[in-house]
């Protein structure tokens, strides 16, 4: 079951970081759809390039697996400088984000994923980074401590964050650019499917690559891991080659229906409808009503389930939706209301 429920997860599982960046394009023209930020950071790079400057700091957020990291290191090669990659949880200490900044070279990227999760002292020594170039080195320990301001060389620093509310107002206010990734429509992952297994060489027809597409949540991550899947399958049940009989056997097998609804989402919807009417529950009821850990149901699978119109989030608690009710048969609530959605299909 555990299997299962991952193929669907958009956070990287272990072992993928090698076949993602081996996916990963090379320039940001490559990069398919979020065409409104690309033509955005596009104008932001030629901009800097044109005056020699260092970017602006620039904040991604957004639902995990849309490519955010893909941007940050597309934007170091467009910008022809460096890239240094590091997260929120591994900066334990100061002396761990100095060792990083005193490293850079000019106009260098620092990317920082998971950036909410920055210790406050850590967000604190980022600061006059971000703002002047300098970092204060601490010279002793103690009492009579000492520090020495250093200066570091002009940076870009770029954060990524699947928790926009939980990055702290001081340091949303040091981005000069703030940008939001959306799910992606089919017709894009269409695109990334068929680019992916090119480079893969897997031989996928079009209705092949339609069908993976269209239960991937939206996701290009979740899109390239089910075609890798779906690949093994056609390899030992079919001739090797993806079509749409065989996408569908191998989703199916996989427990992923065509609206890209897997084990744990049908779970959710469920848990809401059976044991609290429809809700609206609290998130941490409804957490161990499915045996999930709460920030995990928060930031993996609510925002797909709200953006397809199967979950509604309010003051009060999670709601199931009309179509929730009518995706799994149950007799309609009196009264209560759906949401508009990027996925126009109606269960």
């Amino acid at each position: 079951m555990t299997d299962r429920i991952e193929v669907t997860t958009p956070e990287t599982l272990t072992g993928e970081e090698t076949l993602e960046q081996s996916l990963r394009p090379s320039r940001l023209s490559e990069f398919v759809g979020q065409d409104k930020l690309k033509e955005a950071l596009d104008i932001y790079i030629r901009a800097a390039l044109g005056r020699e400057e260092a970017l602006d700091h620039t904040l991604f957020f957004g639902p995990p697996g849309l490519g955010k990291t893909t941007l940050a290191m597309l934007m170091a090669h467009e910008l022809g400088v460096n890239i240094k990659i590091t997260s929120g949880p591994v900066l334990e200490k100061p002396g761990d984000l100095a060792a990083l900044l005193t490293n850079l070279e000019p106009h260098d990227i620092l990317f920082i994923d998971e950036i909410h999760r920055l210790r406050p002292v850590i967000e604190e020594y980022l600061y006059p980074a971000m703002e002047d170039y300098r970092i204060e080195i601490r010279l002793s320990d103690g009492a009579r401590a000492q520090t020495m301001s250093m200066r570091i060389e002009k940076f870009t620093l770029v954060g990524a964050t699947t928790r926009f509310g939980l990055v702290t107002a001081p340091m949303r206010a040091r981005f000069g650019v703030v940008e939001r990734l959306g799910y992606y429509p089919a017709d894009e992952l269409h695109q990334i499917v068929e680019r992916s297994a090119s480079i893969l060489g897997v031989p996928v027809r079009e209705d092949g690559a339609a069908e993976i597409a269209r239960r991937s949540r939206g996701t290009p991550r979740i899109a390239n891991r089910l075609l890798r899947r779906v690949r093994d399958f056609a390899e030992v049940r079919g001739d090797g080659t993806i079509d749409d009989a065989t996408a569908r056997s191998a989703l199916e097998m996989l427990n992923v229906d065509e609206y890209g609804l897997d084990e744990m989402d049908s779970r959710i919807l469920k848990a809401i409808i059976e044991n609290f009417d429809g809700g609206p529950v609290g998130l941490n009821s409804l957490a161990v009503a499915v045996g999930e850990d709460a920030s995990t149901l928060e930031e993996v699978y609510e925002p797909y389930l709200i953006q397809t119109g199967y979950l509604q989030r309010t003051a009060r608690g999670r709601t199931a939706t009309r179509r929730a009710f009518r995706r799994f048969g149950y007799a309609l609530p009196g009264g209560s209301g759906s949401q508009s959605t990027l996925f126009s299909d109606e269960v």
